[in-house]
């Protein structure tokens, strides 16, 4: 089953080509093997129609794909879908071992430092003449924090994603070693058995994920990823800044951090429960400590060094005699027995902590430790004694990277953000009110009213909530999760739960709600100099709370009582911004600008009180959702805006691209140091002439693709109705890729439709909305008012990064759009004049927006700056449009009513398949 690798032509990209050829013949011979040779030979007509279309655009190749397609049985069609879909699979696999490939040989030739790369990011600096201390002070205060979050856009199984390693690890033997005939002969008998597995492996979940399902799944990523590479990181980070600045004095603190909100995001999810964030934290701490076991298992192996050869310490010495370890066997070997008592007391402390028996028993007893730096002091003393005694290239191996996790995953391996909405805490708090006798009618309250309020509530020690009490199911909740995370905060450290973020925040009464929950669970203890243990991060997430966002902080900035809090928090402020939202509420570039200008706001306000802000980045998958590249994603943002400090989110099948591979995850591990260090130090706008030109352009444009996107999606009567009948929203509610449900609230509404599926729907219909519509209209209006703007917009192009970030991950979206395809899930639309009324204005919209980007641009067509991608796509688009066609008439055939459960099983399969083709579908 060979692609169509023609379209890859050049020499660099031959071992692609062979990856590919490879793997797609090992599935074609794997087809006809199970599934017969008339259904392969089916396959294979089909790819070669597909392909034909795909390069020719023959109108005949399209009816004959029909004519292929239409009449194929339910079993038959479930074959050809899963085969198109793994091979897309595969095409994934081979891209991304190509990626690590073209890497390396980067490397190892001496090229210029990559874009992205952290040398890259310190010739910047050095181009910029940033002196030494002001780099080794960025290092000080920084935080670079990907957050990994279970939106449910990965269709991926995990004993599919683990099959995937398994050939990645396999693809990448064949490449880094020349392998005799026996072995090229064992390494093909791997693929082989690896894709037959594939193929006989469900490829849908039978049930839906459950929210410890998706806390197991995020634990993956730091068993095969950031266990081993964020320490590697470390080291390597270290060892250029010592390269670079030899005159500093580099000890880098825990700068870099993986969060988490699985187990923590209860905004629309009933299931996130207090005792779901207790098992949370106990798989997770769990997870981490047998990670240090294991390590010092293997650190025992590594230094069997003896005392009648080396000089040990006399800390060592004293660590060796404390050990539980006795055996005359290993009495001269300080180091073992020193690592043997260690290795004790850790698991001591998985049993204390976390009810669970290590698989290798210690020997000997031991007590548990209290916190992670007990263990990092120990481990320490090893380390300092192999450095004063001759054995420092000891010290830097497996021991260094321990040290290093220790300090970066503690005991709680990821802190979990608590998330809920504004709404919510409204009510609880109302309810508190009342149940106390305090107010009986606090909803009704206006925002001054309630400001008042809670700020006298905040100050005395008198709790409003009673155990006599009888609250509503809801309130009950909220109050076990904050009550379970003080319990928690004194178990595993103040580390495991930091920070309480609140979706939809539109005023200062919702901090101050917040604030008096997390009074009445201990969190914040008033008095004469207030004490606040988590942050309250507010989320601005609609373009009216986006505009008022800076008067909000300013807002709760003047109260002395929140004021005070802050204080005590090393005056930082955490705000999050709402990417996928915004994009929902305003299209996608209203929404890039109001978040661009909120940052610039909320930076000026902190500026003024005194407070280091740091931005938490609520960005998707997709380009509708704040996607894009990472590093142009950080560079556009505002002067001053970066400052050191970072959190973004990592959301649904984005996860699995970027982190399950480690030497993958490194790299995009490095790219956001790069681009936070880059962003904080040089100045990345490089702006040529007054911001304020730039600004007033964007404004109108802004302006009219706000009136173009509103005026389809929430004024247009009957929109919702084509959304969901020519999309597969419908079907996605009910595909078991995770524990959320697909609306806020049990209702049609888009307002009400989360943005995940929102975008996810588009994307499989081809049409990719949210990442493009208004656009074309706003530029059109904007050069009729203004004859000679089209050059204004080329030079905003060439000197704002944010504009360039804007464009090209527009540029990338227009290039999956298929309209043709798009127009057959048109046709799934019962009322035929709603279907043309509606189908018109977007075909119309999708040219004015190619015609008038490709002007800017200076192209002639999509992706002109991007080879690979461009032909990456073009590869894919045979093998996603027989998907695509398969899943209209399968539609068809069950909101026809029809009853066969391979109908539904194969939309499932079909959506899941598509997925995997765009990658960053949702």
């Amino acid at each position: 089953m060979p692609p169509a690798i023609a379209m890859l032509d050049d020499d660099k990209e031959e071992p692609l080509r062979a990856d590919i050829r490879l793997l797609g013949r090992v599935l074609g011979d794997t087809v006809r093997e199970q599934e017969g040779s008339e259904v392969f030979e089916i396959v294979e007509r089909v790819r070669q129609t597909a392909v034909r279309f795909a390069r020719d655009g023959d109108p005949a190749a399209r009816a004959e794909l029909s004519a292929l397609l239409d009449p194929l049985s339910r079993d038959t069609t479930q074959t050809v879908v899963r085969a198109f879909s793994y091979f897309l699979q595969l095409a994934n696999i081979a891209e991304d071992e190509h990626h690590v490939r073209r890497r390396r040989a980067h490397d190892l030739a001496g090229s210029p430092p990559r874009e992205g790369s952290l040398v890259h990011a310190l010739d910047r600096l050095a181009e910029s003449e940033v002196p030494p201390e002001v780099v080794a002070d960025f290092f000080a205060h920084a935080l670079v924090a990907p957050v990994l979050t279970a939106h449910p856009t990965e269709v991926q199984r995990q004993s599919l994603i683990r099959n995937h390693r398994d050939l990645a690890h396999l693809l990448d033997q064949r490449e880094r070693q020349r392998m005799t005939p026996e072995e090229e002969a064992e390494n093909d008998l791997g693929l082989g058995n690896a894709i037959l597995t594939l193929w006989q492996s469900r490829m849908l979940r039978p049930v839906r994920l459950k929210v410890l399902d998706e806390v197991k799944n995020g634990i993956t990523y730091f068993k095969e990823t950031f266990f081993n590479e964020l320490p590697r990181l470390y080291i390597q980070v270290a060892q250029q800044l010592h390269a670079r600045y030899p005159e500093q004095t580099w000890a880098l603190p825990p700068f870099f951090r993986i969060g988490t909100w699985i187990g923590g995001d209860r905004d629309g999810n009933p299931f996130v429960t207090a005792d779901i964030l207790r098992e949370t934290l106990r798989l997770q701490s769990a997870a981490v400590l047998n990670h240090y076991l294991d390590e010092i298992h293997e650190l025992g192996g590594e230094l069997p060094l003896s005392s009648l050869l080396v000089r040990t310490t006399t800390e060592l010495d004293a660590l060796s005699a404390r050990s539980t370890d006795h055996s005359p066997q290993r009495e001269d070997e300080p180091y073992r027995r020193a690592l043997t008592g260690i290795y004790a007391r850790v698991a001591a402390t998985t049993r204390t902590l976390d009810r669970v028996e290590p698989v290798r028993h210690e020997i000997g007893q031991a007590e548990s430790y209290t916190t992670p730096a007990e263990l990092h002091a120990d481990l320490k003393v090893l380390s300092a004694s192999l450095r004063q005694n001759g054995s420092a290239s000891l010290a830097d191996g497996r021991l260094r990277r321990l040290l290093r996790a220790v300090q970066v995953f503690g005991f709680h391996l990821a802190p979990i953000d608590l998330r809920q909405n504004s709404e919510v805490h409204a009510r609880s708090v109302a309810e508190l009110l009342s149940g106390a006798g305090r107010c009986p009618n606090y909803e009704e309250l206006s925002e001054v009213d309630r400001i008042s309020l809670l700020v006298e509530e905040m100050a005395t020690p008198r709790p409003l909530h009673s155990p006599f009490l009888d609250y509503s199911e809801e309130t009950r909740g909220e109050l076990a999760i904050f009550f379970a995370a003080r319990e928690l905060r004194q178990r595993y450290g103040a580390a495991a739960l930091p920070n309480c973020i609140i979706s939809k925040t539109d005023g200062v009464s919702d901090l101050l709600e917040l604030a008096l929950l997390l009074k009445e669970a201990g969190l914040l203890r008033p008095g004469s100099q207030p004490q606040l243990d988590v942050n309250i991060i507010p989320l601005f997430e609609t373009i009216e709370d986006l505009q008022k966002s800076a008067a909000t902080l300013a807002g709760i900035f003047d109260l002395a009582a929140y004021r005070a809090l802050i204080g005590g928090l090393g005056d930082e402020q955490e705000v999050m911004l709402g990417y996928s939202d915004s994009n929902k509420d305003g299209g996608f570039l209203t929404s890039g600008w109001e978040l661009y200008k909120a940052e610039i706001g909320l930076t000026r306000v902190c500026r003024q009180h005194g407070v280091r802000l740091r931005l938490f980045h609520g960005r998707g998958g997709s380009v509708g959702r704040g996607g894009g590249p990472s590093y142009h994603a950080i560079l556009a943002q505002p002067a001053g805006a970066v400052s050191g400090q970072i959190r973004l989110t990592e959301q649904g099948e984005v996860i699995s691209t970027k982190y399950g591979n480690p030497d993958t995850g490194r790299r995009n591990l490095e790219v956001l140091i790069a681009a936070t260090l880059e962003a904080s130090l040089t100045d990345h706008e490089n702006r040529v002439e007054p911001a304020e030109q730039f600004h007033a352009v964007m404004d109108d444009l802004s302006q009219r693709a706000f009136v173009a996107y509103r005026s389809l999606v929430y004024e247009t009567p009957g929109f919702t109705t084509y959304f969901r009948q020519s999309t597969v929203v419908s079907e996605i509610a009910t595909l078991n890729i995770g524990s959320r449900p697909a609306s806020r609230k049990p209702s049609e509404r888009i307002e009400d439709l989360r943005a995940i599926p929102w975008v996810f729907s588009w994307a499989q219909c081809r049409l990719m909305l949210p990442g493009w519509y208004g656009f074309g209209s706003a530029v059109d209006g904007y050069l009729q008012a203004n004859p000679e703007g089209l050059a204004t917009l080329r030079r905003m192009l060439h000197a704002w990064p944010f504009f360039r970030s804007l464009l090209s991950n527009m540029d990338m979206v227009l290039a999956k759009t298929d309209l043709a395809i798009a127009s057959r899930y048109a046709e799934l639309v019962a009322d035929a004049e709603l279907r043309a009324g509606i189908f018109q204005r977007i075909r119309a919209e999708w040219e004015l927006t190619r015609r008038h980007l490709l002007d800017i641009l200076g192209q002639d067509d999509f992706l002109a700056d991007n080879p690979l991608l461009k032909r990456s796509l073009q590869l894919r688009s045979p093998y996603l449009d027989p998907l695509n066609h398969l899943q209209v008439e399968l539609l068809k055939r069950h909101r026809a009513g029809e009853t066969d459960e391979r109908v539904a099983r194969g939309i499932h399969l079909s959506i899941n398949g598509i997925a995997s083709g765009l990658r960053n579908s949702g």
